[in-house]
């Protein structure tokens, strides 16, 4: 049986609980970003193929906005932070107050990509100090890196040399509103891809039997 096989329910429902709590902390981290109440959450957490992961964000042609960084540390990895670009123009919109910032054709404007680049900061910051409170391992993340390209680009550049070992990746689905607007809510994906031996590290130190 692989890996991927043993993966149980209670495995994902600690994920999420991890994913949780990363949330809780970005949305308060965002709130003050923005001076405005954010609510934001994880309705869920699954484990997909590599296959899977372009058609989650609209195909490999749709246009998204995404920042890539790298996990250093006791359980090196990858991870990724996706939103379809026009709900990264609406997010971007609320931090700089710039109802003109596009990201549809470029040249981008650069305060809008510094700013869209330090939320995707913050939300990949706040999963991995909840993921490194909960395991003790030592987890560092590199300086992030913003694409705005189709997802299949951004995915086939990222995934190249480690779809060469491993072929799944967990997603965290995540909702960010404002509380006064819960209606204009935007939904965002985050990919954690673990490095070959990280995974089964990290369900350990999060005391979740792999080998039942």
């Amino acid at each position: 049986m692989s890996f991927l096989d043993r993966i149980q329910s209670h495995h994902l429902d600690v994920l999420k609980e991890v994913g949780n709590i990363g949330a809780g902390h970005a949305a308060t981290a965002l709130s003050k970003l923005l001076n405005k109440v954010i609510d934001m959450r994880v309705p869920s957490v699954r484990v997909i193929s590599f296959s899977e992961i372009t058609e989650l964000v609209g195909g490999p042609d749709q246009v998204v906005a995404a920042i890539f960084l790298r996990l250093e540390g006791d359980a090196p990895g990858s991870m990724f932070f996706m939103v379809p670009v026009k709900e990264a123009e609406q997010l971007t919109r609320h931090v700089t107050g710039d109802e003109d910032f596009q990201l549809q054709e470029p040249p981008f404007q650069e305060l809008g990509l510094s700013a869209l680049e330090e939320i995707g900061n913050i939300l990949a910051g706040s999963y991995l100090s909840s993921l490194s409170d909960f395991t003790k391992l030592n987890l560092q993340p590199s300086v992030p890196a913003l694409s705005i390209d189709m997802s299949g680009a951004i995915l086939s550049y990222g995934l190249l040399e480690l779809s060469q070992v491993v072929d799944y990746a967990i997603v965290i689905d995540t909702k960010i509103s404002e509380v006064e607007r819960s209606e204009e809510q935007l939904s965002g994906h985050f990919f954690l891809l673990p490095d070959p031996e990280s995974f089964e590290k990290m369900l350990k130190a999060l005391g979740v039997p792999v080998n039942e």
